[in-house]
């Protein structure tokens, strides 16, 4: 089972985050690192709590939906935003 960890990009979706994950890469022939980004659809069962900039922990789960194949396991950090 993979677990990763993420930023919330987007809570419109019912039952449903969409959280980007960011990981480091190394380039294989100019060995320079790199960041890369890909965004993961995640269920949850209620979306109290969880806005946009909140850090989640994603574990691999069976297909929920055509796109799902996550879901959240922990809030790591909530952010609040500035008014």
């Amino acid at each position: 089972m993979r677990i990763v960890t993420g930023t919330v990009v987007s809570t419109k979706m019912a039952k449903t985050l969409a959280v980007q994950v960011d990981t480091s890469k190394k380039h294989s022939k100019y060995h320079k690192r790199y960041r890369a980004s890909k965004k993961y659809y995640a269920h949850v069962d209620s979306l109290d709590g969880y806005e946009e900039g909140t850090t989640v922990t994603l574990a691999e789960a069976r297909p929920t939906s055509k796109l799902k194949r996550w879901r959240v396991v922990r809030d790591v950090v909530e952010v609040k935003k500035a008014a």
